[in-house]
């Protein structure tokens, strides 16, 4: 519950870009994204509820699996990471580990005239399109790249500004009034645009807030009925999302974590189904809390989470997201912990999209108590923490096609190399790098020897021959490449003694 360690705010010189590690630890989720093309794939549209599930626009119940990506709410006033990256190649990244949704926290500071973004790189053509953009700009090239690649958005009013966390959903400097106009002004600016999902109104209201009192200054159910019937009122096809509180009948939990009065006292909009509740869960990376203690742990933990939240989903009332979740896994309590949340939020191999549904705080490495899904480099993926994930990963959703934010281009490079060859035989590796700034889909190499040379066998790869010419298409397994990333496929082929051939590489 206690946060202030959350954002690392630091500025950041711009940084090498490195290959990418991990990347072919969700090639099977990858697969399943772009799988999302077809017409009867989950997702399409803008979405409702019914219920415990979240359905889209033809009423197939879908599964919110992403990633939180932070940095709009901080004085760096856009994502984070730009200073080593290229955004289109983060995006393309969190899909081809298998994330299907981005939350992306701000603050009202964004939406001031004399807010400027800082610390992008610009260099070597990074971030070209994001230059001269002030921060409600980029969040729309952010928006229109994610659409394109198959993933929802969830916008997150973090912070009334910069400056940190508030308990209650307004402040001195930041009245009720501007929340809500800028919850209102960015409603109807993705307007039409069902690649942004919902708003998540508020992140973690605490004490004093409280859940059901009736007082207008603190009651954080009144107040997000006030905003979500606000939102809804220019934009009525979005979900409304809503965290709970810490303090609920005089029992206290995470900030935002305590949905304990839901049940009894609803949040109830003009436009219905519309309503997702919203639970943040933490282990002792972030603060220690009873339960952890308990000598029962970590059995304890299904009966700890039904009671603050859990129970909405399980007994029909209404769809829950846990909107934040994440550790150091520093500790042997808190790989337990994570282990036995992933375990509650059920597998989508056995429950399809009848789940919970959740975005993993963070991506961002710096995230001072928590870390992240990349490492400190912003490229290499903790495969560690990310593999926890891979049962609770599902499908990404239909492209939205075109948008602001393309400009993207598939290519790649490929490198011949003998291994071994002993005069009637040889054997080689050939190994694809992705040196274009989008994920490969898949890749196709091709080369002509200068003898008589004749593939014998061929492994993590297909392969056609005519002649001294070979033609060599990924395997299944390989075809997804992240920018930075690489594959790699061999051959066994006779004679040996040849010279190493020319190859040209093609992004399919």
């Amino acid at each position: 519950m206690f946060r202030s360690l959350r954002r690392a705010l630091g500025v950041v010189a711009a940084a090498l870009l490195l290959p990418l590690a991990g990347v072919h630890t969700a090639q099977a989720a990858d697969s399943a994204s772009t799988a999302s093309a077809s017409a009867d794939t989950p997702g399409a549209g803008y979405w409702h509820t019914s219920g415990r599930q979240i359905l889209d626009a033809a009423g197939q119940p879908v599964r919110i699996a992403g990633i939180n990506w932070f940095g709009f709410e901080t004085a760096n006033y856009v994502v984070h990471g730009l200073w080593s990256r290229d955004y289109k190649s983060m995006i393309d990244q969190m899909k081809s580990l298998g994330y299907n949704t981005i939350r992306l926290p701000y603050s009202d500071d964004i939406f001031k005239s004399g807010t400027v973004p800082n610390s992008i790189d610009f260099s070597s053509g990074k971030n070209a399109d994001l230059q001269g953009l002030n921060s409600l700009q980029i969040m729309d090239k952010l928006v229109a790249y994610a659409g394109q690649d198959g993933l929802k958005v969830i916008l997150d009013r973090h912070r009334p500004d910069a400056s940190g966390q508030s308990a209650l959903w307004y402040t001195a400097a930041v009245p009720e009034s501007t929340w809500i106009a800028n919850l209102r002004s960015l409603a109807a600016r993705y307007a039409g645009q069902s690649t942004v999902i919902g708003i998540d109104l508020h992140n973690e209201p605490h004490d004093p807030a409280c859940w059901g009192c009736g007082d207008v200054a603190t009651d954080w159910r009144l107040a997000a009925e006030r905003a979500g019937n606000a939102v809804l009122s220019v934009n009525p096809d979005l979900l409304i999302f809503v965290e709970g509180v810490q303090t609920y009948a005089g029992v206290s939990g995470w900030w935002g974590g305590n949905l304990m009065g839901a049940g009894q006292y609803p949040v109830q909009l003009t436009v219905p189904n519309r309503v997702v509740y919203s639970a943040h869960d933490y282990a002792t990376s972030v603060a220690q809390q009873p339960w952890f203690s308990d000598p029962t742990f970590p059995a304890n933990m299904p009966g700890v989470w039904d009671k603050y939240w859990g129970y909405l989903f399980r007994q029909n009332i209404a769809p829950v997201w846990v909107g934040e979740f994440g550790t150091t896994l520093a500790s042997t309590v808190d790989q337990k912990w994570l282990a036995a949340l992933v375990s509650y939020l059920r597998p989508t191999s056995t429950y399809g999209a009848d789940t919970f549904s959740w975005t993993f705080w963070s991506w961002n490495p710096n995230s001072g108590d928590t870390g992240g899904i990349l490492k400190d480099d912003w490229a290499t993926v903790d495969t560690v923490k990310d593999g926890y994930l891979a049962s609770i990963k599902a499908a990404g959703f239909p492209s939205t096609g075109t948008g602001t934010g393309g400009g993207s281009t598939a290519a790649c490079t490929a490198t011949y190399t003998v291994t071994s060859d002993w005069g009637s035989g040889f054997n080689a590796d050939v190994t694809v790098k992705n040196s274009g700034t989008s994920t490969l889909k898949s890749w196709q190499v091709k080369w002509t020897w200068s003898g008589t040379q004749q593939i014998a066998n061929m492994w993590n790869a297909t392969y056609t021959q005519s002649g001294a010419s070979v033609t060599a298409v990924n395997a299944d397994h390989n075809g997804s490449v992240g920018v930075g990333g690489s594959a790699s496929f061999g051959f066994g082929g006779a004679p040996g003694g040849g010279s190493v051939p020319s190859l040209s590489c093609t992004a399919m």
